[in-house]
């Protein structure tokens, strides 16, 4: 069938083939959410492969950015029906003094390739622009990524901020990076943990449940 095939595409990472088998999809009349449906599922194996570490950051980012590549493309269907694409509202950043951004963009890809719409901050973000950002698009979830223990105390500081402004209860604080637990979470009070880019747009998905 046309979507096995366009699910295998997405799995190897192969765009041409993803858009060739989305189009002959949509040219058989298939229904642009059960594609999405098919192709989400198959994003959440790879995530979990990702995090069991039966595959690697190429693989992982390539079948991303097929997914990516299919969601654009179906994404006009989708707003003609009055269906809308997204999920739910992301802001996401590396914090202040931190210039690493491979596991943020992971997440990002892994995230809009799911039908969330994701701000992406990049690298060195102000936690005041964590907020700013968040309350500019509507988001309800903030991911900040801290891969320097030096950089941690500003994960803190984003919730800090939040608590000052009376808006902790606004928001739902995600924090993640190497040298980042669940201790560290807990302490600083925020609102999840992800041990890994693979596994958190699931565990970020769940908010929106």
């Amino acid at each position: 069938m046309s979507v096995e095939n366009l699910c295998k595409a997405v799995e190897t990472g192969d765009m041409e083939e993803s858009r060739r088998w989305a189009r002959k999809l949509i040219d058989e009349g298939a229904e642009p959410l059960e594609i999405i449906a098919a192709l989400t599922e198959v994003m959440g194996q790879i995530g979990e492969k990702f995090s069991r570490l039966e595959i690697f950051l190429p693989e992982m980012m390539m079948s991303g950015e097929a997914m990516s590549n299919v969601v654009q493309l179906l994404a006009p269907i989708l707003k003609e029906q009055g269906s809308g694409v997204s999920k739910g509202k992301v802001v996401l950043g590396t914090v202040k003094g931190d210039l690493h951004e491979i596991g943020k963009n992971i997440v990002k890809l892994m995230l809009e390739s799911n039908l969330y719409e994701v701000k992406d901050l990049g690298v060195d973000a102000d936690p005041v622009d964590f907020i700013k950002e968040a309350d500019a698009m509507g988001a309800t979830v903030i991911g900040a990524s801290a891969l320097m223990s030096t950089t941690l105390p500003h994960q803190k500081e984003i919730i800090d901020i939040l608590q000052d402004k009376g808006l902790r209860d606004k928001y739902k604080v995600v924090i993640g990076g190497a040298p980042t637990t669940q201790e560290w979470a807990d302490q600083i009070g925020a609102d999840l943990y992800c041990p890994d880019a693979g596994s958190a747009p699931r565990m970020i998905a769940d908010f929106f449940k």
